[in-house]
């Protein structure tokens, strides 16, 4: 390959058009370094100047430039990624734990609850009280319990009822039922008696509901009460 033969084979335009063979490309590139004053007699720089205007002007990179990557894919997203993950795989390993702990508390405290016995009534409390027959209420007319357990003694008066036989249903108010009393009867006094250890009732307010029993053996509304038991 010489000057003469890259002149009439147009070697210049068809190795920068990409469309010269490899072989003629690599004897040409190897005529270029063995005679690189070539390069300025077809006016290459020229050419190549040409060339980058043009890629500037259509807003192109240049050739050796790196393409711009895609946003996820460049290094400080890629690095946010990396500590946003994790932070949430260490905020999920904390709240497992911490669900776990609660979990074996709850289980624990129910197991307290289900075998904790009775505490012993250090005294006992004479309490008097007069239910009312217009209904129940929120309101306790009677706080027991404390630090100590006491053995409440509740005489209701029933001294103005018409029933002999009663029976006590115990509503723990805004939760559910904890007891029913029944073939309660009134002594010669009108007084229905009811013992009751404090610690046999979480804290909170119970509604006695009293009903007068039938002769045919119904159930009927008679009067209401109120009692408070704290810790």
């Amino acid at each position: 390959m010489d000057r003469d033969f890259i002149a009439r084979n147009q070697i210049v335009e068809r190795y920068l058009s990409g469309r010269l063979p490899l072989k003629a490309a690599t004897e040409f590139e190897r005529f270029c370094r063995d005679n690189p004053k070539l390069l300025d007699e077809i006016g290459l720089p020229e050419t190549v100047n040409a060339g980058l205007r043009l890629l500037e002007a259509g807003g192109k990179p240049e050739p050796w430039q790196e393409a711009p990557r895609p946003f996820w894919q460049r290094p400080q997203i890629i690095m946010g990624l990396a500590i946003a993950t994790l932070v949430l795989g260490l905020t999920l390993v904390l709240v497992a734990g911490d669900g776990a702990n609660k979990a074996q508390k709850i289980v624990k405290l129910e197991k307290q609850l289900a075998e904790r016995p009775l505490d012993p009534a250090t005294s006992t409390r004479e309490i008097r009280l007069l239910p009312s027959r217009e209904g129940g209420s929120n309101t306790p007319a009677i706080i027991i319990g404390g630090r100590a357990a006491q053995l409440a003694d509740f005489k209701i008066d029933e001294s103005r009822s018409p029933y002999k036989m009663f029976r006590v249903t115990i509503d723990r108010i805004d939760q559910g039922r904890v007891a029913v009393l029944g073939n309660l009867a009134k002594d010669s006094n009108g007084h229905l008696h009811i013992a009751l250890n404090s610690s046999a009732l979480g804290p909170g307010n119970y509604q006695l509901t009293i009903e007068g029993v039938s002769w045919r053996g119904d159930p009927e509304p008679d009067s209401w009460i109120t009692i408070g038991i704290q810790r």
